[in-house]
């Protein structure tokens, strides 16, 4: 059954990157085309820099990635003969982690510290992490947009967390990571297809009563903002449970069990994902009630322009119905 999700895996990922290399050829083509029609000189210029920028987009991560030791492999429990060749392993590995630097590593009870102090940063990264897909697929509603932004911002993840543990991401990380993208636009797209009108009339009558339909605009931006939240809270706890999973991988001393390492990981992040919702919802609504503030303000300011101008004409208007017959001037 592995090695058959490991072939599926292989193959959807080989068609992903066939996909996406189509795509950016056929972009590239129509850029340098475009520049080539104002100048000749332009497209080869267009050109070249792509190359280069493609090349050093590839290289870099490449490079970064390459640098780190090859994860260890843990072993299947702890009463296992492998396991103290392992700790050993896995203490020479701490010792030489940079965020580790001047420990004293040499049993099991150093090891336990070394490991709690890289679950912190690695807890912090992932609900940074949540928080940013949380603003940013809160505030594009699109769910192709999203699924874009997940994928960058949990690729980043897994190997930022990857770096806390001081090797490369494993394979069963990038599995883990491509799943959870498909499950996010999934959901995005099933959040788009809700209608939440319906949902949220009877919830804003109940805490705002009669001023929900006397107030304009209030149904209109509680809905976006009822809308806004869902799809950022989806997001970010699949995100976050991607952080969470690379993190309980990369710490294990012996090989976890996936139902457990599952269940821990919806636990934790679901336990973050308050804090990250509270803080979200506070800066999307500040966003929508600003935007509002503009759009209001500016329809005020044109009304304001519009009397200004209706009476200066009338005032025009009046001005040319006086006579200077006296030296004072006399009305009709």
């Amino acid at each position: 059954m592995r090695r058959t999700v490991l072939r599926v895996a292989l193959f959807l990922s080989a068609f992903v990157v066939v996909s996406f290399a189509v795509f950016l050829v056929n972009q590239t083509a129509q850029l340098v085309a475009l520049a080539d029609r104002a100048h000749p000189l332009a497209g080869d210029v267009l050109f070249w820099t792509l190359l280069a920028l493609y090349a050093f987009c590839l290289l870099v991560p490449a490079f970064l990635i390459l640098r780190l030791p090859p994860p260890l492999v843990p072993p299947a429990d702890e009463q296992s003969a492998d396991f103290e060749l392992h700790l050993q392993r896995l203490m020479k590995r701490l010792r030489r982690n940079p965020m580790l630097h001047g420990r004293t590593i040499t049993e099991r009870a150093h090891v336990e510290e070394a490991l709690a102090v890289l679950d912190r940063r690695a807890d912090e990264l992932t609900r940074t992490a949540g928080a940013q897909v949380f603003i940013t697929t809160a505030i594009s509603q699109n769910g192709s947009l999203d699924g874009v932004i997940v994928l960058a911002a949990q690729s980043k993840l897994v190997f930022e967390i990857a770096r806390v543990y001081y090797q490369r991401p494993t394979l069963r990380d990038m599995l883990y990571l491509y799943g959870n993208v498909a499950s996010t636009a999934f959901v995005a797209g099933e959040l788009e297809d809700i209608d939440l009108s319906e949902q949220v009339q009877p919830i804003l009558s109940s805490v705002a009563g009669s001023a929900a339909g006397a107030i304009p605009g209030l149904q209109a931006a509680s809905t976006l903002f009822v809308s806004s939240v869902m799809t950022g809270a989806a997001n970010a706890l699949l995100t976050m449970r991607v952080g969470v999973i690379t993190k309980q991988y990369s710490r294990a001393l012996a090989v976890p069990q996936k139902r457990m390492v599952r269940r821990t990981a919806l636990v934790q992040a679901t336990g973050m994902l308050g804090a990250v919702v509270m803080d979200g919802a506070r800066r999307v609504w500040d966003a929508i009630l600003t935007a509002a503030g503009r759009r209001v303000g500016g329809a005020v300011s044109g009304a304001a322009a519009g009397v200004r101008s209706a009476t200066g004409a009338l005032a025009g208007f009046w001005g040319f119905g006086r006579r200077q017959d006296a030296p004072g001037g006399t009305e009709l």
